[in-house]
């Protein structure tokens, strides 16, 4: 996995615009936190600004006119959720599933689909198999 930048949450939001419109003018950006968000024009200018300076987006030249700039993700979504994901288990739970998932559980139930779901996930994931290996 490339290198991914922090990214606040405030960025989060234009990124989430950019990861489902890439080479977005700035004009619907800022159009989409205008009507999301009701934030001011500067305001997401200068949050594109920032993730351009940090490059978790990428801006070039519109082909309709040179002073058009269209703005696109460097990095993806499920890059930066990987990312995101790894932080926050290292940070709360020392990088382990397992006192994660019991602390989760603890506060939600699960209806049967939910856990046919997860069984699933192991699955494919081959967890459930080599957890039963060990046991025997």
């Amino acid at each position: 996995m490339n290198y991914i930048p922090p990214i606040t949450e405030a960025e989060l939001e234009i990124m989430r615009v950019l990861w489902t419109n890439p080479d977005s003018p700035s004009s619907h950006v800022v159009q989409q936190m205008t009507e999301r968000m009701e934030w001011s024009p500067n305001t997401t200018r200068t949050l594109l600004s920032r993730l351009v300076q940090k490059e978790a987006a990428g801006a070039k030249p519109g082909t309709n006119s040179k002073r058009t700039q269209l703005f696109y993700p460097l990095i993806s979504e499920q890059e930066y959720l990987r990312s995101e994901t790894k932080s926050f288990m290292k940070k709360l739970y020392g990088g382990a599933l397992h006192p994660m998932l019991a602390n989760f559980l603890k506060d939600k139930k699960l209806n049967a689909q939910e856990i046919e779901d997860l069984k699933a996930l192991f699955d494919e994931n081959g967890s459930c198999g080599e957890a039963e290996k060990r046991d025997t």
